[in-house]
C-alpha cells in the first residue's frame, strides 16, 4: 500500500488518464506553471506540454465555454475553477449548454468534460470564496456530481469521470487536500454507489465530503457512551444511491443528514424528503437535518467555524435524535 495525499491522488488520476487518452486536456487559471490554485496540476506542464495543459485568462465564462466547445469537437477537457463560488460567472455555459446539449441534439453529440472546483469553509475565504454550491449542480438534469471524501475516492471518482459521455461537476473540499491515506482503488465501490463507512444499529447518518470526517470523529465519541450510528458516505450526488440509504434507515429506524451547504433548499432537504418518501413506515423518529447556517460565510475564523456543523453539534444532534 502507498500513502498519498488527497491532492496527490487527484494528480495521479489525471496523469494516468492523460497518458492513456490523448484527447484529455486541462485548462484553467494558472494550471500550468503555477500548478493550479491548490497544487493539483503541479509538474504536469513539464510532462504534457502547453498543448494539453493550458493556462487561461481570468474568465470563468471562457474556461467553461471553451471546455464545452472542445468536448463537442472530440476532446475531453478538464476545466478547473479556482473556487466553486466563481461558477456563477459560467452558469449559462454549464447549465444551459453543457448539461443540455446531448438532449437538444437528439444524442448526436455530448459534452464529455469534467469541471473541477473546490468549495467549503476552513481558510477564512469569507462569503465569496467559501460556499458549498453542490445543491445547484444536483438540481440540474444532465450533470453528474461527484464529491469525494477520501484519498481513494478522489482518485477513483476522478478517473471514472474521465470516461463518461456527459459533463461531471467534480467538487473537492479545500480542507481535504492535505488529507493522507492509502490509495486502494480495488476496494472502492463502483461509480454512483454509496459506501457504509461505519456499521451500527442506533441510527443512520448520511453525509459526504469533509463532513464525513467530522461525523466519523463524532461517532468515536459516541461509541464511548455505547451509541453506535451507521455512517453512509454518498460519494456522488448524481447519481444518488438512495438504495443504500434506505437499507440502512430501514434497519436503524432513525436518520440524521449532515451537510456543509445551507440548510434551506440544500442537499439535506432533498435527502430527508427522499428518506421520508421511501422509508416512512420504518422511521421511529422524524428525519433530522444538520447543515450550514443560512448566512454568507464570515471571514473571522471563530464565526466561520460556527457557520457549519462541527463535531460537538453532531454528537449533540445524534443524542437528540435518540432522546438521550
Amino acid at each position: 500500500m502507498t500513502e498519498f495525499t488527497y491532492r496527490e491522488a487527484l494528480r495521479q488520476a489525471l496523469c494516468e488518464s492523460m497518458r492513456t487518452d490523448p484527447s484529455i486536456i486541462i485548462l484553467g487559471e494558472e494550471v500550468g506553471r503555477y500548478g493550479g490554485a491548490y497544487g493539483v496540476t503541479r509538474g504536469m506542464l513539464e510532462e504534457f506540454g502547453e498543448s494539453r495543459i493550458r493556462d487561461t485568462p481570468i474568465s470563468e465564462q471562457v474556461i467553461v465555454g471553451a471546455a464545452v466547445g472542445a468536448a463537442m469537437t472530440g476532446l475531453r477537457p478538464v476545466a478547473e475553477l479556482m473556487y466553486v463560488d466563481f461558477v456563477t460567472l459560467a452558469m449559462d455555459q454549464l447549465i444551459n449548454q453543457a448539461a443540455k446539449i446531448r438532449y437538444m441534439f437528439g444524442g448526436q453529440t455530448g459534452v464529455p468534460m469534467v469541471l473541477r472546483a473546490q468549495g467549503g469553509t476552513g481558510r477564512s475565504g469569507a462569503a465569496q470564496h467559501s460556499q458549498s454550491l453542490e445543491a445547484w449542480m444536483m438540481h440540474t438534469p444532465g450533470l453528474h456530481v461527484a464529491m469525494p471524501a477520501t484519498v481513494t475516492d478522489a482518485y477513483c471518482l476522478l478517473k471514472h469521470s474521465l470516461t463518461l459521455k456527459d459533463p461531471v461537476v467534480f467538487l473537492e473540499h479545500k480542507g481535504l487536500y492535505t488529507l493522507k491515506g492509502d490509495l486502494l482503488p480495488e476496494k472502492a465501490p463502483p461509480w454512483g454507489k454509496a459506501e457504509v463507512r461505519l456499521s451500527g444499529s442506533d441510527c443512520t447518518i448520511v453525509t459526504y465530503s469533509r463532513m464525513l470526517h467530522r461525523v466519523i470523529e463524532a461517532c468515536g465519541r459516541l461509541k464511548e457512551e455505547n451509541i453506535l450510528p451507521e455512517v453512509i458516505d454518498l460519494r456522488t450526488l448524481h447519481p444518488l444511491d438512495m438504495e443504500t440509504v434506505s437499507d440502512s434507515v430501514e434497519k436503524t429506524g432513525k436518520a440524521l443528514v449532515v451537510t456543509e451547504d445551507c440548510l434551506t433548499a440544500g442537499v439535506s432537504a432533498e435527502l430527508s424528503a427522499q428518506i421520508m418518501e421511501e422509508s416512512f413506515d420504518f422511521l421511529e423518529e422524524p428525519v433530522i437535518r444538520l447543515a450550514g447556517e443560512d448566512i454568507p460565510i464570515p471571514v473571522a475564523p471563530v464565526l466561520e467555524a460556527s457557520a457549519v456543523p462541527d463535531v460537538e453539534r453532531i454528537v449533540g444532534t445524534v443524542k437528540l435524535l435518540l432522546r438521550r
